[in-house]
């Protein structure tokens, strides 16, 4: 069988199958970071880059959304990560106001400030963190399993808004302080919703809005998952700005 058409029964596999989807993503992590590479004129870092995230989540919606018309797979899926990664600094750009680094230096001076910028990164240390990341994503994603929960669920259902995630970190906040509502998770299954909103004086409808985010929000920060913690927090900052 050649490789066009292994990958098309992948795909077409992973459409009505989480876990194949969710292992799909992770056989093609180095494409996705590679289209996310371009995108950024430079590596993308866990932890610190957004638009790493969002090529993942539009890799899958590449998964749902493709059929043999729209052509290559891999072609689909990269037009579709460099369309929602443009779409997203374009949202960027519009609510912060920070200097882009892929302006130009001055009209007398080739080259942007992203040039400027002097890169120490040691290769062997980010290869380590990109293994680590990658076996933390896959144990995050065998877990979220057992909740019926993708990481697609999950993108969907994370707050919009800076106040609906605020209230989200508080409910995560009081639920830290409560080894048994923890337990109670783990042992049931289900989000302690009730027991959450009276704790943390987050309105029930909120947390119920949120149950998917939530419910992987408790998994991340209960089960050592450091590196996909903190990307979660440098979100959380972004939104902040």
């Amino acid at each position: 069988m050649d490789r066009k058409t292994d990958i098309v029964r992948l795909v077409e596999a992973a459409k009505t199958n989480t876990e194949a989807a969710d292992e799909l993503i992770s056989a093609y992590l180095p494409f996705i970071k590679a289209q996310t590479e371009k995108f950024l004129k430079r590596p993308p870092q866990e932890g610190r880059d957004d638009e790493l995230s969002i090529a993942m989540i539009a890799f899958h919606e590449a998964i749902s959304g493709y059929s043999s018309l729209r052509g290559s797979f891999l072609h689909y899926a990269g037009m579709l990560i460099k369309s929602r990664l443009i779409d997203h600094a374009r949202k960027e750009q519009r609510h912060r106001h920070a200097l882009s680094l892929d302006a130009p230096i001055g009209e007398e001076t080739e080259g942007t400030l992203l040039d400027t910028i002097h890169d120490p990164r040691d290769h062997y240390e980010e290869q380590q963190r990109e293994e680590a990341f990658q076996r933390e994503i896959a144990e995050l994603s065998k877990q979220l399993r057992q909740y019926d929960l993708c990481f697609a669920d999950v993108a969907d259902n994370c707050p919009r808004q800076q106040r609906t995630l605020d209230a989200c970190h508080r409910a995560l906040a009081y639920a830290k302080t409560q080894p048994a509502l923890l337990m109670q998770l783990v042992e049931s299954r289900r989000l302690p919703i009730a027991k959450l909103s009276e704790g943390s004086q987050v309105e029930r409808k909120t947390l119920e809005r949120h149950r998917k985010y939530l419910v992987a929000l408790l998994l991340i920060h209960t089960n050592g998952y450091e590196m996909i913690r903190t990307h979660l927090m440098s979100r959380k900052r972004g939104v902040e700005a």
